[in-house]
């Protein structure tokens, strides 16, 4: 996790740190102490060990056995996983140590989860239990109940943190696909080693899961497919196939090829599912809207062209739709993997 400006340093590490981590560090004083590089006074044998030390050497001493399936924050990752790996590292050493990686990487873990209700949008203490050996996430109602509510295949799931649309500090996403649908469910738990524990338990699965899948592939291919965080979200406003109909607001998530929008952010199921595709399958994104366009709108509006038919949406500030844009532009840049061309047919044969 480098920062461009490390201005704080931890003396008993002899690490740079930038001010965020630095707050992360202070929570830690048994194993980091932290002084400002350029408004505290240092003493010649702290400057000594700073010199003797450094971040190439930690890394060496600190992140010896990461396994390759961990996932490393970056400086916009948010707070949870940023306090978590620094403690991780330094403070429970679990990359010196790989026996204290046993709680994500057994391939087997049960525990209770605070989910959200479908329907009454209440978080209820559910069981959860990942089974590597059968490749898949379910969860049960009650604790003593013999089937699951759910089986979400190891295969089709994701995971990503979202502590401000769930409302909680340690709030997970996990999504998975039903009938070929995306579903949703939203997850937190009060203890943030347990949430980030369940998150790299999901990535060890996928990861295992794809060795097999994939038998030729390098870990390096492997990792960025274990999990991913989401092009983009937030509200736009669209119109029907029949573009006579007024513009309704609506959450909308771009995961990867696929576009979502809901009516609500934390609803389950998405309203609708738009794939994506590249340029050379006929795929594009205009700026603005046709000008026989009707009905009232935000004013940005952008035009995404399928083979199939053309979506509408609006977007509020042009900073939004500049964002946008760009998100779909990176996607319609993209060449189709083979296997996206079948996610391709089946949406087009949906009914």
């Amino acid at each position: 996790m480098q920062s461009r400006d490390p201005d704080w340093a931890s003396y008993t590490l002899g690490v740079f740190i930038c001010l965020s981590c630095s707050g992360i560090h202070r929570n830690i004083p048994q194993v980091s102490k932290v002084k400002s590089v350029r408004l505290d006074a240092w003493e010649e044998a702290q400057v000594e060990f700073m010199a003797s030390h450094g971040n190439d050497a930690a890394r060496d001493a600190y992140e010896s056995k990461v396994p390759p399936f961990y996932y490393r924050p970056t400086s916009s990752d948010c707070q949870l996983l940023r306090e978590q790996w620094i403690r991780a590292k330094y403070e429970r050493l679990e990359f010196t140590h790989p026996e204290k990686q046993e709680p994500y990487s057994a391939g087997y873990r049960e525990g209770s989860l605070w989910k959200r209700g479908r329907d009454n949008g209440q978080f209820l203490s559910r069981k959860f239990v990942l089974t590597e050996r059968e490749g898949s996430l379910k969860y049960f109602n009650r604790n003593d109940a013999k089937e699951p509510k759910a089986v979400m295949k190891i295969e089709h799931l994701n995971a990503t943190f979202q502590p401000a649309k769930i409302g909680h500090p340690h709030g997970l996403q996990i999504t998975y696909l039903k009938d070929n649908s995306t579903r949703n469910i939203f997850v937190y738990h009060e203890d943030g080693k347990e949430i980030v524990d369940w998150f790299n338990a999901l990535r060890a699965a996928r990861f295992h899961y794809l060795q097999v899948a994939f038998p030729g592939a390098s870990d390096a291919d492997l990792v960025p497919k274990l999990s991913r965080n989401y092009l983009k979200e937030g509200y736009m406003e669209k119109t029907g196939p029949k573009q006579t109909e007024g513009f309704r607001k609506r959450w909308f998530t771009m995961d990867d090829r696929r576009l979502m929008y809901f009516k609500d952010p934390l609803d389950a199921f998405a309203r609708g599912e738009v794939f994506i595709g590249s340029r050379e399958s006929g795929y594009t994104v205009l700026d603005g809207l046709p000008p026989s366009t009707q009905g009232h709108h935000w004013p940005h509006g952008i035009t995404i062209v399928t083979p199939e038919r053309r979506f509408l949406l609006a977007c509020e500030t042009e900073s939004e739709q500049r964002a946008w844009m760009e998100a779909f532009r990176k996607v319609v840049d993209r060449p189709m993997l083979p296997q996206e061309y079948a996610v391709e047919a089946h949406f087009k044969h949906k009914p």
